[in-house]
């Protein structure tokens, strides 16, 4: 008779693993890692493609006309079509398991199942939060956004990627920023102009930046001033407004360049994100689900959470990436 192979340490929670949780051994408070603030998600442009059937999604982009001078007895100026289409692969499937012996859930706390259940939403959103993030290499001229498996794309050179070249805002390409390029309010103030001269509406702004970012413009005077700083709980990582654009620290912002691999720099190249909520779109087939099962064979029970969506450049000329340092 064939016998089952146990998972194995690496794949399951067995005793010996969750002794911490256990209540002789440990006490009654579950103590969770630091978990990252996560924000792109209610920013960008939802569609609800829940339950329905297929694997791309066609959204038109109808493109603005002009008013025409209409002259006395003449026929109007019929505007020709020249609407396109986006398409969304539903291609990113992800998913969180834990297999949990029945020793456990009897001598652990509840606390423990609690904390699996938060780990794997927070697992997912994450994963979320970085693929949304990766979108930035798709604005300006960057193209569509193509995810090969899990891999993201990386490439930001291209007329949407933007640092502040001692001075002056100068496109990005790699092997040019160095650590003193750091994020100033002029560079900050030329980036917004680009979105005014793309005729990108005035409200949805959104700007996204990695911590080092934070801690740099904390010495700028106006970033500290009540007119900027978010009064009361920082929420979902908004830390205040500033010329009508709400700023956000985030530590999933997306690595440019590792500083390995710059030849100009001791330091990693992060981006942030400017961006209006229609520069990027997110289409969820599947909300995050979770499921049960029991596995006699184990004597243990299966936990799986998982998600089905895809994102793509929605409006390339609605946002722009703010080439920093990380430090």
């Amino acid at each position: 008779m064939a016998t089952a192979t146990y998972p194995g340490a690496a794949g399951n929670t067995a005793l010996a693993e969750a002794a911490t949780f256990v209540p002789e051994i440990w006490s009654d408070e579950i103590i969770a890692s630091y978990q990252k603030n996560l924000k792109m998600a209610p920013l960008v442009k939802r569609i609800a493609f829940n339950g329905k059937k297929g694997d791309v999604i066609h959204i038109p982009k109808p493109t603005r006309g002009s008013a025409n001078a209409k002259a006395a007895d003449t026929a109007v100026t019929i505007i020709a079509n020249t609407e396109s289409e986006l398409q969304i692969a539903i291609n990113r499937h992800f998913e969180y398991s834990k297999l949990i012996e029945d020793i456990v859930e009897v001598q652990a706390l509840s606390s423990l199942r609690q904390f699996y259940t938060e780990d794997a939403g927070y697992s997912l959103a994450v994963q979320i939060d970085n693929d949304l993030h990766s979108c930035g290499t798709g604005f300006g001229d960057g193209g569509s956004v193509v995810f090969a498996g899990s891999v993201a794309p990386t490439d930001y050179q291209h007329t949407g990627c933007f640092f502040n070249d001692n001075g002056t805002t100068t496109q990005y390409t790699d092997d040019t920023l160095v650590a003193g390029d750091a994020f100033t309010d002029a560079f900050f103030r030329d980036m917004i102009q680009k979105l005014d001269d793309n005729n990108v509406p005035m409200d949805g702004r959104n700007l996204i930046i990695p911590p080092a970012t934070r801690n740099a413009i904390m010495g700028i005077d106006r970033y500290v001033s009540s007119d900027f700083v978010s009064g009361g709980t920082v929420n979902n990582g908004l830390i205040g407004n500033l010329y009508g654009v709400d700023v956000y620290v985030s530590a999933n912002c997306a690595t440019i360049e590792a500083a390995a691999d710059n030849t100009a720099s001791s330091v990693d190249t992060r981006a942030a994100l400017l961006f209006h909520t229609d520069a990027i779109v997110m289409a969820e087939q599947m909300a995050v689900r979770s499921q049960t099962q029991y596995k006699q064979e184990y004597l243990s029970t299966l936990y799986t959470a998982d998600t089905l969506y895809g994102v793509q450049v929605y409006r390339p000329e609605a946002g722009f990436v703010l080439a920093v340092p990380s430090a």
